[in-house]
This record gives C-alpha cells, sequence and structure tokens, in this order.
C-alpha cells in the first residue's frame, strides 16, 4: 500500500499555498508515496477576506476534517506566521483535534512544518517552535529538515526563508513578494526528504 503524505495548510495571499504545491512535487517524486494538499477550514468572513486583499481559495484543494488526519501516515503542516506564530485558522484547526488526541490517533506519525513571514525577523523560527507544542502533545514525530539540503540551505547572497525547521518564504508587508526559486528548492527536498522518513517509518 501507498504510503499517505497529507500536506495540510492555511494561506492567506497564497504563499504558503505555492509552497505546499512545491512540497507535494517532492514527495510525489518517491516511489510508492501518495501525497494529497488540503487545506484548514477558514475562520473569517469573507468581508474581511475581501478588505485583506486575500488570494482566492484555491479549489483544487479541499477542506479538511480533523479525523481526516488519522488516515496519513504522515503530515506536513504550512501555515502563515501572525506575531511570532501559527495563524490562529491553524490553531483553531488544531483545537479541534481533541478527539485524535484522546485516542492517540496520531501518536508515532511523523509530522513537519513550513511557513511564511511578512519580512525577516518576522517569526519563521519561534512559529516552528511553537508549532512543535501541538505534535508533541499528539505524539507526533517532529521531523526537521535540518542541513539535508546542503548548500541550499547555506545561500547568503539573497533574501531567503525556510531554515532547519523546515521550509519556508517572505511574503512582504504587503504580500507581493512572491517565493523565490531558492525557496522553491527547499520546499521540494523538504517534501522528498520528508516522504522518505514516512515511507521507512511505514515499513517498520
Amino acid at each position: 500500500m501507498a504510503t499517505k503524505i497529507y500536506i495540510v495548510y492555511y494561506s492567506t495571499w497564497g504563499h504558503v499555498a505555492t509552497l505546499a504545491e512545491e512540497i507535494k512535487k517532492g514527495a510525489d517524486s518517491v516511489p510508492g508515496v501518495e501525497a494529497t494538499i488540503w487545506r484548514v477550514p477558514e475562520t473569517l468572513p469573507e468581508g474581511v477576506l475581501a478588505k485583506m486583499h486575500a488570494a482566492p481559495v484555491r479549489q483544487d484543494h479541499p477542506v479538511i476534517t480533523a479525523g481526516q488526519l488519522a488516515e496519513a501516515d504522515g503530515v506536513l503542516f504550512g501555515t502563515p506566521t501572525r506575531f511570532g506564530m501559527m495563524a490562529a485558522q491553524m490553531k483553531a484547526f488544531f483545537d479541534s483535534t481533541g478527539g485524535l488526541w484522546k485516542e492517540q490517533a496520531l501518536a508515532g506519525k511523523p509530522a513537519g512544518v513550513f511557513f511564511a513571514t511578512a519580512t525577516q525577523g518576522g517569526g519563521q523560527e519561534s512559529t516552528a517552535l511553537t508549532a512543535v507544542t501541538q505534535l508533541a502533545h499528539h505524539g507526533m514525530l517532529f521531523v526537521p529538515v535540518g542541513g539535508t539540503h546542503g548548500a541550499g540551505m547555506l545561500i547568503m547572497d539573497e533574501v531567503k526563508g525556510g531554515s532547519a525547521y523546515g521550509a519556508g518564504t517572505f511574503a512582504g508587508a504587503d504580500g507581493s513578494r512572491v517565493p523565490t526559486g531558492a525557496e522553491l528548492a527547499l520546499a521540494e527536498h523538504q517534501g522528498r526528504y520528508f516522504a522518505g522518513i514516512a515511507k521507512k517509518l511505514k515499513s517498520i
């Protein structure tokens, strides 16, 4: 049976959704892996989203329910940063997983994170670190990228999001910046690397 990887995200201006697509490419490149992209439910009214100039919802990415997480062999969670931690929409989704926590239905499953912030110093690493608390309570196994992307982790001649914790990008204060080639390459690598780990764990 295929190793099922779920890529679960929230995205306001489309940056995290773009990373999710690249992560899926990487995961799908691993033989025997089946990757699916999901988005978490929106919590803001349409009128508020319009004033924020939010990107159109990706209808090709279905909305996930908490219970569906248990179907996955591994999950990658993507979120924008809000004041140094995950967006409220993603936190609300985690808050809905109490039933899974009670049964420890996610315990032992590998999990990872990816993210977008407005600016450098906007909290990419703190978003990852605080997200780990959610995974820990579920007994999930945090799989960081580490330094496995090699020279791609060491680029210093351009602004680049992402870190040892996971893929990342900067949106710019007005959301106009788009993910760079280096950021997309790290996202694809994360998907491939994570899928390989999940496949190994499933075979045990």
